[in-house]
């Protein structure tokens, strides 16, 4: 059969986003990872890209019902796969990953033609903002820097003392 008699399928993208709970052991973490990855195989779908989950700090703290009783995370490990299925397959994942005990959160959303072509690697873009991020202490401001903001100042001054001689003038 060529390629052009091949009978189209209607398998579209996703990208399954998640949080594994970081009670789970390290160790233990590719194992989830590699569970998630496998219902999706088995529900016929394709994995077309994937970021390991790693440990990172949550930007506030989430409540899940856990082991009898509400329990507060502020970390987590954080991955995502991305996959083709056909769409009437994808409600067996969405079931398989709502039944997974070790996940605090996940995130299942079909992707644009540009998100596909573009994928966002979350941990490399942390990495990246963390070599650039600079603690600065606002109350021990150097005095280089305070001579700089009486410097500003003067030149202000001298700027709005400029502009009232040009409005005189006109």
């Amino acid at each position: 059969m060529s390629e052009q008699n091949m009978p189209a399928t209607d398998a579209v993208s996703y990208e399954l986003a998640f949080h594994v709970l970081p009670t789970v052991a390290e160790g233990e973490v590719p194992t989830v990872f590699q569970n998630l990855k496998d219902m999706i195989t088995k529900a016929g779908g394709t994995i077309i890209g994937e970021e390991t989950p790693a440990r990172f700090e949550l930007a506030y703290e989430i409540v899940k019902y856990l082991e009898g009783r509400n329990r507060k995370f502020s970390s987590a490990y954080f991955g995502w796969i991305r996959f083709t299925v056909e769409a009437d397959k994808l409600a067996e994942v969405s079931q398989n990953v709502d039944a997974t005990k070790e996940l605090l959160r996940h995130l299942l959303i079909r992707l644009t033609k540009v998100e596909e072509e573009n994928p966002f690697y979350f941990h490399e873009a942390l990495a990246k903002l963390e070599k650039k991020t600079e603690t600065v202490n606002l109350d021990e401001a150097p005095a280089d820097e305070e001579a700089a903001d009486d410097t500003e100042t003067e030149e202000a001054e001298s700027d709005e003392d400029s502009e009232e001689t040009e409005d005189k003038v006109e």
